[in-house]
């Protein structure tokens, strides 16, 4: 039985006389990439409306007049295809040459370079000498788009793909073209500039290296990038996305190609979160203000934590930031609620913000706060109740994993009265300066786990760079101070803590790890797309 006759939505088909299937009324491009056939292409963007202005995908189809754009074509049952003969080959070709005429061939100093569509098909299709005896039409060097764009007239290729996006997507119709024919040119309408807040995706979909990256511009060559597979921490949508990262260092944060997750686009904001991530953080333990050794941090905690039993461990008070990781909050959870038993649980979290829109951001800051809640099992209280708690002096001990902690002032002056603060935190902040015992702790790029998003979604974080001196993960800190405390809270992996949180966490037991790769150098970033 045929694939069209076990599904009768599917419509049977032929490229270059290879059947092949794909559902009835769907695009032919889409259909010939998904089954692995070459086709090259500048204009089309499977998350954009269909224009087909450049011309590089015609193909042959039988019973039509003429070479037909597969990208405008739809499957049809019986439809046979030529995508590679002669006649084909050569309209490209000349497709090709055209979109080269003006073009700048600057590949040595491009951003592009190495990921770049158009040169990828030059070499694919035609790699043949130019034919140019005449000056080639000049255009605006580094144009001034906007605060994060930088646009090169004389790359363009005229695609429009960013102007579809700004007004499809982004709603917001930064971008248009003026002039016409060779003098065709990019810009921004008259008393507008390139500033929304999804701006950075129209340098993604550039095809060549017109539209580029203030932030990335000059910065690395594509091919040293090595791109690791990770989670968006910038609020909770839980967007997934690469990380672009050489000689431990981040470049850049791109968005995975995943319509059903976050429609092959990332915001400007969920971009630039790394910036912050990796400047001023926490490198040694501190006891009493002073640099110390894992080992004398730990001990100074434990020691105290452990000389509370029975009703005084009740002035326990224990602090889950809404970003830990889920396996950091099983961990937390399972020792506040199991080995000190009495100790209350509290929420670290951002206010919600008027940042969030209809397209991809979330309102709520905290990319694990459902993740966080869920493994906390209806024990957490808000960091309203901890304030009150404090100021009725009902705590003895804070143990906070969070930077996210936001106290009042009055609040904060109880600390001092208490017994032992200890903070595990990745950057410097009041909570940190008023702390007994400081541990330093990972940042997301730097750890492997899993969060789960606002809509509860669980999805998979890999460590692209490792932490910086000696900062740990939250559960790595927790599983050692058990130690000392004389548990069996002993866990080796993040997943490890993962399979176990499924069996006892209701909310989580539908997640799945994700499938393993190593953390470090996934694979070439340039072969994005």
């Amino acid at each position: 039985m045929t694939d069209t006759e076990k599904n009768p939505e599917l419509a049977s088909f032929t490229v270059d006389g290879k059947p092949l299937s794909a559902p009835k009324g769907s695009n032919l491009l889409d259909a010939m990439v998904a089954h692995g056939i070459e086709i090259s292409y500048f204009c089309y963007h499977p998350g954009l409306s269909v224009v087909a202005q450049c011309r590089q995908c015609l193909v042959e189809i039988k019973g039509q007049p003429k070479l037909a754009p597969a990208c405008q074509s739809i499957v049809m049952p019986g439809m046979e295809v030529i995508s590679s003969s002669e006649k084909v080959l050569a309209a490209r070709r000349q497709m090709l040459e055209f979109t080269l005429v003006n073009h700048p061939i600057d590949c040595p100093i491009c951003d592009k370079a190495g990921e770049c569509a158009l040169q990828r098909q030059y070499m694919d299709w035609d790699a043949k000498g130019s034919r140019i005896d005449h000056a080639k039409v000049r255009k605006g060097k580094k144009v001034d788009l906007g605060p994060r764009i930088v646009l090169d007239q004389e790359r363009c290729i005229l695609c429009t793909r960013c102007v579809r996006f700004c007004a499809e997507i982004a709603k917001s119709p930064q971008l248009t073209i003026s002039q016409r024919g060779n003098h065709s040119l990019l810009t921004t309408p008259p008393g507008h500039r390139l500033d929304n807040p999804y701006s950075l995706n129209t340098v993604d979909i550039c095809p060549v290296g017109a539209l580029t990256d203030k932030d990335f511009r000059f910065q690395v060559r594509v091919w040293n990038l090595s791109a690791t597979l990770s989670v968006c921490n910038g609020c909770a949508s839980g967007c997934l996305c690469e990380i672009h990262h050489f000689r431990n260092k981040i470049y850049r944060l791109v968005p995975r190609r995943l319509v059903d997750v976050n429609l092959n686009w990332m915001c400007d904001y969920g971009r630039s979160t790394y910036k912050a991530q990796a400047s001023d953080r926490l490198t040694l333990p501190r006891v009493e203000g002073k640099d110390a050794s894992f080992e004398d941090a730990l001990a100074r905690a434990a020691g105290k934590l452990g000389s509370l039993e029975g009703e005084a461990r009740a002035g326990i008070g224990l602090v889950l930031g809404a970003d830990l990781a889920n396996e950091d909050a099983f961990v937390a959870t399972r020792l506040g609620l199991e080995f000190l038993a009495g100790a209350q649980l509290y929420l670290a979290a951002e206010p919600d913000t008027s940042e969030g829109d209809a397209i991809l951001r979330s309102a709520d800051p905290n990319p694990n706060r459902r993740g966080v809640s869920a493994c906390a099992r209806g024990k957490l209280r808000s960091a309203a109740d901890l304030a009150r708690d404090l100021s009725e002096g009902k705590l003895r001990v804070l143990y906070v994993l969070s930077d996210k902690l936001h106290l009042p002032p009055e609040a904060l002056e109880k600390l001092r009265g208490l017994e032992l603060v200890a903070v595990q935190a990745s950057h410097p902040g009041e909570l940190v300066k008023r702390a007994n015992v400081v541990l330093p702790a990972c940042v997301w790029e730097e750890v492997d786990g899993t969060v789960t998003s606002a809509a509860g979604r669980t999805s998979r974080m890999r460590a692209a760079v490792t932490p910086p001196g000696a900062a740990k993960p939250h559960w790595e800190i927790l599983v050692r101070l058990a130690r000392r405390l004389g548990l069996t809270l002993d866990y080796a992996t993040p997943r490890a803590i993962f399979d176990a949180l499924r069996v006892e966490v209701e909310e989580l037991k539908g997640a799945e790890w994700g499938k393993d790769l190593p953390p470090q150098l996934l694979r070439f970033a340039g072969s994005r797309g």
